[in-house]
């Protein structure tokens, strides 16, 4: 009885870990993004964070808000754009690839904040 609900407990584990829409397991890969075409963005940080996997800002660009795929708040910290290191309100530039389904997603590949770029690659 002990064995099945052990087995029943790592089967829950599992599915709960696969939840679509869950950031804290969700993970993708760079093939949705168009890196034939760089483009960039200006526009006033809405909102941001430094979670796992990837960081990500929200970023309203004349009459369009973006959702901005970042690097990982790690390599972040590593380029020198640590947690806190963007605020919301401030003007940001991006340079990186729109997603291939998704109209309203971006992929940074460096970001210019105050007087600092930062490669994000």
């Amino acid at each position: 009885m002990r064995k099945r609900v052990r087995i029943g407990l790592v089967a829950l584990a599992g599915l709960l870990g696969t939840v679509p829409g869950d950031g804290a397991f969700a993970h993708h890969g760079w093939s949705g993004y168009d890196a034939s075409k760089l483009v960039t963005l200006t526009g006033t940080v809405e909102q941001v964070s430094f979670g796992s996997p990837h960081g990500l800002l929200t970023l309203q660009t004349g009459d369009k808000l973006w959702r901005v795929v970042l690097a990982p708040p790690s390599r972040l910290a590593r380029r020198g754009l640590p947690a806190g290191s963007i605020t919301a309100g401030e003007r940001v530039t991006v340079e990186g690839y729109p997603h291939r389904n998704d109209p309203e997603e971006f992929r940074a590949e460096r970001i210019r904040v105050k007087d600092a770029t930062v490669e994000l690659r």
